[in-house]
């Protein structure tokens, strides 16, 4: 059960920080600079910095996904009990869910919540042209850091730390203006919810899952031995 509590509170935290900059942002939005007080690039140091801390935090309890993907991706790897996959997603919807709606009852009238949506090409096929292929590309390199720097199904240590918060930042930063750059169903179904905007929300629901298992067999290609071996210290089954 510490298990899935750390994941709800690592999700918690991830919503409510990388999105809550969102939030504030908007609210703090002036004409005059163009922007708000975080900025884009704020916003996208956020949600790096927030992964991160997390991963140091709850990494050796639940392994710190905090991510549906991310759990699925584990799985399909052979590296984390398929059994579990629902119970962490469970978790991480609960801990997303708290987050957003912590946030729309401290800024009710906010024009957004940190939904994600498709900012580019919006027509037909261009849209899953641009950002569901921009959501798969971006999770399938994230995944791939993910189980190239982890050990078994929990991310420990200053390396896988440093390199997928700074990956995820660095990801949010270029791509976001496009595609949101969520990479995390959990991190977009919540916001939508809230907000009530949920055009475009079946890319953020499937391309990261998408992505997530696409970069399992590429892992095992490059990293046979890190990404195939079952590791002592997956949860207990």
């Amino acid at each position: 059960m510490n298990r899935y509590l750390a994941e709800a509170f690592g999700t918690f935290c991830l919503i409510f920080a990388g999105t809550g900059a969102v939030v504030v942002d908007s609210a703090t939005y002036s004409q005059v600079a163009g922007s708000g007080a975080i900025t884009h690039v704020g916003i996208a140091l956020t949600f790096g910095l927030i992964v991160m801390v997390m991963i140091y935090t709850i990494g050796d309890i639940s392994g710190a996904h905090i991510n549906p993907a991310v759990s699925i991706g584990f799985a399909c790897a052979g590296r984390f009990p398929i059994k579990e996959v629902p119970p962490y997603i469970v978790a991480q919807l609960a801990g997303a869910f708290a987050a957003s709606g912590l946030l729309w009852f401290l800024f009710p009238d906010a024009s957004t919540y940190g939904e994600t949506l498709p900012r580019g090409d919006q027509t037909g096929f261009s849209i899953i042209r641009q950002s569901f292929l921009l959501e798969v590309v971006l999770t399938t390199i994230l995944m791939f850091v993910i189980l190239a720097v982890s050990t078994g199904a929990k991310e420990k240590g200053i390396t896988a730390a440093i390199a997928i918060g700074g990956l995820i930042g660095l990801e949010a930063m270029f791509a976001g203006p496009i595609c949101g750059a969520s990479m995390n169903p959990a991190r977009s179904l919540a916001p939508a919810i809230v907000a009530g905007k949920l055009q475009g929300l079946w890319i953020y629901l499937t391309a990261p899952v998408v992505g997530a298992c696409l970069a399992v067999p590429l892992c095992k290609v490059i990293h046979h031995e890190n990404c195939c071996a079952k590791p002592d210290d997956s949860p207990s089954e």
